[in-house]
């Protein structure tokens, strides 16, 4: 093979690598075999009332009898009066979707029949007694370029083993001279409308349901998350799993994400319907997001301190650490702003979500006049851990400081010890800073839920690199 060849063929190799390596997911919803059942379980209830609801089309033929001749007959007027699936299941098949099998279902149906030969014509009525139906439907999982879920069938199969047709009327037992005709017609017919049946429930109900998935979710006026799937769903032989971008971003601006996700070592838990993987990426984007939407900068002044407090945020207080404050600005109000000059970056691991943002700290003298005059600028930093909670179908969560360790990065009133006003700091962080942001996490995240689904039986853990929250869930009927 020359040099030219050679090139050839890797140049080939790099492009297959390339259009093969799939985008990791910054958050992954697994449904397992438990929560498949559910669904499944909905699901079968909603199709078994769809199919008591098929519309038979009037038969009719013609038939030689035994010493009779030929029979015209024809039946009418077919009605459905119920149709049980009694035994389903529902298995993911690795590689192609979900195959829901039924069996031993039954459907019980009557009408009106007439008959015409020689000169003799005559109606009545006629009981029908489906049984045996054997369904197997293999739904397809994909997504379209917005990254919502689409769903299809692809392969759809009925049998019916056993017919049993009873024709009442005077003339009823001609009808059952030659019942194995008209029975053959009718197993034809139901077959071929029950799967018509399921791929327009497939095609008008569950595809409309499923993209109720929400691909973006607006947390508030600054920020959304994007859900999006990044791949199809895939099946395996335990669970369905999606993987979604699972990003933050600003709604004003967004701008590329500087890093990637990792790869998320999902553990075979199965203990509950759904788990969702949130990985340090998902997080560390909502640093990114809030950072770069201007939202991660608090402004503190004297009526945000809680009454019980006795601090007053003046330059007579703080004075006692400066002295130069009480000579430029005697006794004036203090407004403190304090901003992040990164967006903080988080880690994610068994022991919990935990991080040490970089805080920086303006202090101005409120004038007479209401204008500010810049006093110093101190930078904060601490080691900080967060606890994580589901509620509503949302994450929430609370932050917890540690001890705070302050540096003072500029100053228009000379140098101090800044590590004299260490109580101050800790006072106001405690008292008004962390409290604004614990409420704001308390309000939460939206997870990504279908439309009416609600979770129950919440579990939290924490891996390396991802946080696991498992649930069990519950669908709520309109009305």
């Amino acid at each position: 093979m020359g040099i030219q060849s050679v090139a050839v063929a890797c140049g080939a190799l790099t492009l297959c690598l390339a259009l093969t390596t799939a985008t990791n997911p910054g958050f992954v919803v697994r449904i397992t075999q438990a929560g498949l059942d559910y669904a499944q379980e909905q699901a079968i209830a909603s199709l078994e009332k769809k199919l008591a609801q098929l519309k038979l089309p009037d038969i009719s033929g013609d038939s030689r009898v035994l010493r009779v001749g030929k029979v015209h007959y024809e039946l009418s007027r077919l009605r459905l009066r119920d149709f049980h699936l009694p035994y389903s299941r529902i298995t993911p098949i690795s590689n192609k979707g979900l195959q829901v099998s039924i069996s031993n279902a039954f459907a019980e149906l009557d009408g009106d029949w007439r008959v015409k030969f020689l000169f003799v014509r005559d109606h009545g009525s006629f009981d029908l007694r489906v049984e045996n139906i054997y369904i197997k439907v293999l739904l397809r999982l994909g997504s379209d370029t917005t990254g919502k879920p689409t769903i299809s069938t692809p392969d759809c199969s009925a049998h019916i083993s056993k017919v049993r047709v009873l024709f009442s009327g005077k003339l009823g037992w001609l009808y059952n001279l030659f019942h194995s005709v008209i029975e053959r017609r009718l197993r034809k017919i139901l077959e071929d409308k029950v799967c018509d049946k399921v791929a327009m429930s497939v095609y008008n109900e569950l595809q409309t349901y499923i993209r109720t998935l929400p691909v973006t979710a607006s947390i508030d006026d600054k920020i959304g998350i994007d859900y999006s799937l990044v791949a199809p769903p895939r099946a395996t032989p335990k669970s369905l799993d999606a993987d979604l971008k699972g990003e933050f971003y600003s709604l004003a601006h967004r701008s590329p994400v500087p890093f990637s996700p990792l790869p998320l070592a999902f553990p075979s838990d199965h203990e509950r319907m759904v788990y969702f993987g949130a990985s340090s990426y998902f997080f560390n984007t909502a640093g990114i997001a809030y950072h770069e939407a201007g939202a991660l900068v608090f402004e503190i002044t004297e009526a945000m301190i809680p009454k019980d407090v006795e601090f007053k945020l003046n330059t007579s207080v703080f004075s006692a650490f400066i002295p130069q404050l009480e000579e430029k600005y005697p006794n004036m109000p203090m407004k403190f702003r304090a901003s992040t000059p990164t967006a903080p970056f988080l880690t994610v691991g068994e022991g919990g979500i935990s991080f040490q943002p970089i805080v920086d700290v303006q202090a101005y003298a409120i004038l007479p006049n209401s204008r500010l005059a810049p006093l110093f600028l101190l930078s904060l930093t601490g080691n900080v851990s967060a606890v994580i909670n589901v509620r509503s179908g949302r994450i929430v969560g609370s932050l917890d400081v540690g001890r705070i360790r302050l540096s003072l990065k500029d100053s228009a009133v000379g140098t101090f010890q800044v590590r004299m006003m260490q109580s101050l700091i800790n006072i106001l962080t405690s008292s008004t800073l962390l409290p604004r942001l614990n409420a704001r996490l308390d309000e939460g995240f939206p997870l990504p839920l279908l439309d009416r689904i609600q979770l129950s039986n919440i579990l939290v853990r924490f891996h390396q690199n991802f946080l696991l929250l498992g649930a069990d869930v519950r669908f709520q009927p309109r009305g």
